[in-house]
């Protein structure tokens, strides 16, 4: 399928990462509560217990590995400031090899403090640009004219092989039937799926992007490498504007089918999995999980299907949003606009007339008064039941109230929530 590649060339990146004692070899735990859910037997490949909390570390290393002289002692240079850079950074502090990260100037200080960690004293950070691209070509641009080694995140075939030692550990415990991914630029889908296409080429190999940074499914549908402009950055670890060329190769020929998941189904999900399994996963690493429902349940029956959760680098500070997009897609969360008459007791009236004994106000801020007699104000009203909304919009037509109701993808959530 890809004539760079073959069975032995994973398997030899795979004993490297078992000689150096870098990378871990991740479980494969069988998830009984959706694969009862299901009917087919669902294990999650658990990435986000890697070494650096995510499956980049294999390919930074096994870029680097097999890059690097150290009779030349070369520098070596990459832009990411997520996952892709701390994986750089533990690998050349380990090897003892100096390196330079290339980071937007917005990149939260979260961030550089973990990719710090890891770098130690072999570390240098560059903050240049202000999103991934402007720092891809400052970077770039460095590495050239100093004549030092760059590490890209996914466009590089030792990446998309150390990616793919995933696939040679998960083979080696069972026979996967469907393998689910998430796809930012295509270094992970690309590696694992080949591998598993070498080994079982009746594998399915599904992946999974976000809505409005799905540049792979277009990339396909388009026939032709595709950029997609003003992406959403919501899932930061897989919103890609352009796949990589050898990505694209590789998954034009090699992938079975790709779901789009939108961020509030994606919340749900990251929300779930934390309540019920424990799992904290990054917007990324919840991606596989997120089109299970979609799946045909005759493919699934009785089948290994292996969710490849592929990250567990979240922000605390991202779970209220998170929660928030959670409720939206439970419909359980609800806002609109109204304008009460600016008179004592309305606010009263309102929530003894139209609100249910487990309805709640979540939020309420006057947004402009109309003049001396009417005000509006930006509601938010939480459920317990999703249906108890539809009592809410009947008593609110009996009483006569002036409403708009706000859904999220209208462009006034875009600007009032």
């Amino acid at each position: 399928m890809y004539k760079l590649l073959s069975i032995k060339n994973f398997n030899n990146a795979l004993k490297k990462m078992g000689d150096y004692n870098i990378v871990k070899n991740t479980p494969l735990n069988l998830n009984e509560r959706l694969s009862n859910k299901y009917n087919c037997n669902i294990f999650f490949k658990r990435e986000d217990l890697q070494s650096v909390r995510s499956f980049k570390i294999r390919g930074a290393f096994n870029k680097i590995i097999n890059t690097y002289n150290p009779k030349i002692n070369n520098k070596i240079v990459t832009v990411s400031a997520g996952n892709h850079a701390q994986g750089v950074s533990l690998t050349c502090a380990t090897l003892d090899i100096d390196h330079h990260i290339f980071l937007p100037k917005n990149t939260p200080l979260q961030k550089i403090n973990r990719i710090k960690y890891f770098g130690k004293e072999n570390l240098k950070i560059h903050l240049e640009g202000y999103n991934f691209d402007e720092s891809l070509a400052i970077g770039t641009e460095f590495c050239k004219n100093n004549e030092y080694i760059f590490i890209h995140p996914f466009d590089d075939i030792d990446v998309i092989t150390g990616q793919g030692t995933i696939g040679v550990e998960l083979f080696n415990e069972i026979k996967a039937d469907i393998i689910i991914m998430p796809i930012g630029g295509g270094g992970l889908i690309s590696g694992v799926g080949l591998y598993s296409k070498l080994i079982n080429p009746d594998c399915l190999i599904y992946g999974v992007e976000p809505y409005n940074a799905n540049s792979m499914e277009i990339s396909i549908k388009n026939k032709k490498i595709s950029t997609l402009n003003n992406i959403d950055t919501f899932v930061d670890g897989a919103s890609v504007k352009t796949p990589g060329i050898n990505n694209f190769n590789i998954c034009n020929k090699m992938i079975d089918d790709i779901y789009v998941i939108n961020n509030n189904k994606l919340s749900y999900n990251i929300i779930d999995i934390y309540q019920n399994d424990g799992i904290v996963l990054e917007p990324a690493g919840a991606l596989s999980i997120s089109c299970l429902d979609m799946l045909d349940k005759n493919i699934l029956k009785n089948k290994n299907v292996v969710c490849l959760l592929s990250g567990g680098n979240n922000d605390i500070s991202r779970y209220s949003d998170i929660l928030e997009k959670s409720l939206l897609y439970q419909n359980l969360k609800h806002y609109f606009l109204i304008t009460f008459n600016q008179t004592p007791g309305q606010l009263k009236n309102f929530i003894n007339n139209i609100l249910g004994e487990n309805d709640d106000i979540s939020r309420f801020e006057y947004l402009k008064k109309n003049n001396k007699n009417q005000g509006v104000v930006l509601l938010g009203i939480e459920l317990q039941n999703k249906n108890d909304i539809y009592n809410i919009l009947e008593k609110m037509n009996k009483y006569n109230f002036d409403y708009i109701k706000i859904n999220s993808d209208d462009l006034l959530y875009t600007y009032l929530i």
